[in-house]
């Protein structure tokens, strides 16, 4: 599958058409927000450095946003890289267009909004770095459209997810860490994260990344983007969905099939671990070698939990630059 699907967007306009205004400075003034219309966001991303430079965007996961990159994103700038840096939807100041759009978390929907964001930005092709959800988005792409991509960096490997086999028990030391999963799968769960999202990402953040001693001001600069009106809803709906327990949005079922045939990724990878991640630990074995048919290499990052680029921005870099001066 490597025809890019058709949105409602008129991409062949020039994108500063489709780009609104003038970029916003952000508090700290140290990079411009943007907002694009994709066939059913206005999506709002952060931009640095030259619009002539090579493209490289980096996406963030659950529950973390485009702080997690801010060590990264203005030295890839200085280099001389157009750096776009979005909020997926559901988080900070992305919003859908219409009440009537499904809130989907689908891995489908994280990936149609990158294709989107590239067309509508008239990318022809980008350097992806992605981890939890953004390295789903990264990897779908990738492994679809690989014509669209220079190279991946991607935390925790091939991050497409099997659906048909979620259903099958795995060993009791794995299920413990999926205890948020299920939790979001009731309707306490729903009701809970709503009323608690605060606490309950803050307590995701301890778990997943026990040898990062971040303080609460970094914690409350990205925890600004769970107040999206939509969070609660996608996700949700992510973890529900990846699991079989609700259906999807309609008009992503291609996609989603396509992903079911579990299609290998033919662009130069290296895909990062987090040594002490406390959600996905790597296991000794690289399972994921046989997904990917270019170069691969895996790294697994000593002291590293779960939020790579922000806990290791220097090794995520440099991975990057390893792809790209390759």
């Amino acid at each position: 599958m490597t025809k890019t699907p058709p949105t409602q967007n008129a991409v062949s306009q020039n994108p500063i058409t489709q780009a609104s205004g003038t970029p916003t400075p952000l508090a700290h003034g140290s990079f411009a927000l943007r907002h694009v219309r994709t066939s059913v966001l206005d999506l709002a991303f952060e931009e640095h450095g030259p619009q002539d430079g090579e493209p490289v965007v980096l996406l963030h996961g659950f529950p973390y946003d485009p702080r997690g990159y801010d060590a990264m994103a203005p030295e890839l700038a200085t280099r001389g890289y157009r750096v776009i840096v979005p909020y997926l939807r559901g988080y900070g100041p992305t919003r859908f267009l219409s009440a009537q759009t499904p809130r989907s978390g689908q891995q489908a929907a994280l990936a149609r909004d990158l294709l989107e964001l590239l067309d509508v930005l008239s990318i022809e092709r980008a350097a992806l770095v992605g981890y939890d959800w953004g390295g789903r988005a990264a990897c779908i792409v990738a492994a679809l459209w690989p014509q669209r991509v220079r190279c991946l960096v991607t935390g925790n490997g091939y991050n497409i997810q099997d659906i048909a086999g979620s259903v099958a028990p795995q060993a009791a030391e794995k299920e413990y860490r999926l205890w948020y999963q299920y939790y979001f799968h009731s309707p306490r769960g729903y009701d809970g994260l709503t009323a608690n999202r605060a606490e309950i990402c803050r307590l995701l953040w301890r778990l997943w990344s026990p040898s990062w001693r971040f303080d609460d001001d970094t914690y409350a600069r990205s925890a600004l983007s769970f107040d999206n009106p939509d969070f609660v809803d996608v996700v949700t709906h992510s973890y529900r969905h990846r699991f079989g327990y609700v259906p999807g949005d309609p008009a992503l079922e291609d996609i989603e099939r396509e992903l079911a045939k579990r299609p290998a990724i033919a662009v130069p990878t290296i895909a990062l671990w987090g040594a002490d991640d406390g959600v996905g630990p790597p296991s000794i074995e690289d399972k994921d070698a046989p997904r990917f048919s270019s170069r691969y290499e895996r790294r697994v990052l000593p002291g590293v939990g779960h939020n790579i680029p922000q806990e290791a921005p220097a090794m995520t870099m440099t991975a990057l630059i390893d792809l790209l001066h390759a």
